[in-house]
């Protein structure tokens, strides 16, 4: 199971990667996120940054759809990531070796290809 610390380690230990301050983490590459701290939206409440779930780059809709749909323990979004490629993901629920899948696609895919 995983943490925050994990994430961390994960997404410092790739290319070019810059973290930027934030109440939990948020973590960058040619100034584009690829994972964050979920900042959960409370009806008549300010946000409330949750460490212990991680916000995903996806890509696109069908790969958010397909994490959703096969890893329904892992994987849930909001109505507020409705159109966006993300994904929101429960840390303590998953694997390191999955985890380290999941940040380098997501880094993968925002990283600069030159």
């Amino acid at each position: 199971m995983a943490d925050a610390d994990d994430v961390r380690a994960l997404a410092l230990a790739l290319p070019q990667v810059v973290e930027i301050e934030s109440e939990g983490f948020d973590f960058r590459v040619a100034d584009k996120g690829f994972v964050w701290s979920y900042p959960e939206r409370r009806p008549v409440q300010r946000r409330v940054i949750r460490s212990d779930i991680a916000v995903l780059y996806v890509g696109d809709e069908a790969e958010k759809q397909a994490l959703l749909l096969g890893e329904p323990d892992l994987f849930f979004t909001t109505p507020a990531y409705d159109g966006l490629p993300l994904v929101m993901l429960w840390l303590a629920r998953v694997e390191q070796d999955r985890l380290r899948e999941l940040v380098t696609d997501a880094w993968r895919m925002r990283a600069p290809s030159d």
